[in-house]
C-alpha cells in the first residue's frame, strides 16, 4: 500500500509470490569460478599422470555455455572435442554452467568435470576411457 495521507507505510509494497505464498529461492548459490579452474587443473593433471603422452597435441579450454546456434540433441552438453585440422590442434572444451548445474556438492563437481574430459580426451585420442583412467575415479 501507499502512503496517501503521509501516515507512514501501511502494508507490502508487494503481494508475496502468488505461486508458493512466499519469495522464491534458489536451487544453490553458484561456486565461485576459481574452484571450478582449479577442478579442471587437477583432472588434466590425473589425466597427465595417468597417460603423460595424452595431452601433447590438444587445446583445453572453458566456456560458461554451449554455443547455442550449435544444433544439440535433447540434452546439454558437458563438454565438447573438436577434431584436429591442418591449421588447428584438437580442442577440448569444458562447459562450466551445464556442469555446475548437475552437481550438487564439490565432490561431485570435482567427478564431473573428471568424467567429461577423461571421455572427450578419450574420443580425441582413441585411447581407451580404463587407460586414461586407471584408478576408476568414475566409479564404474
Amino acid at each position: 500500500m501507499r502512503d496517501r495521507h503521509r501516515r507512514g507505510m501501511r502494508g507490502m509494497l508487494a503481494p508475496p509470490n502468488c505461486a508458493a505464498g512466499q519469495m522464491l529461492r534458489l536451487r544453490r548459490p553458484t561456486l565461485p569460478t576459481a574452484f571450478f579452474f582449479q577442478c579442471v587443473s587437477d583432472a588434466i593433471g590425473a589425466i597427465d599422470e595417468a597417460v603423460p603422452d595424452a595431452l601433447t597435441h590438444l587445446d583445453i579450454g572453458v566456456e560458461e555455455v554451449p554455443d547455442v546456434s550449435a544444433l544439440w540433441s535433447s540434452h546439454m552438453p558437458l563438454a565438447a572435442a573438436i577434431d584436429a585440422d591442418d591449421s588447428h590442434l584438437a580442442q577440448i572444451v569444458v562447459y562450466r554452467r551445464p556442469i555446475e548445474f548437475r552437481a550438487s556438492s564439490q565432490s561431485q563437481l570435482r567427478q564431473l568435470i573428471f568424467v567429461a574430459l577423461v571421455e572427450q580426451v578419450s574420443s580425441v585420442t582413441g585411447l581407451s576411457v580404463a587407460t586414461l583412467d586407471p584408478t576408476n575415479i568414475r566409479g564404474e
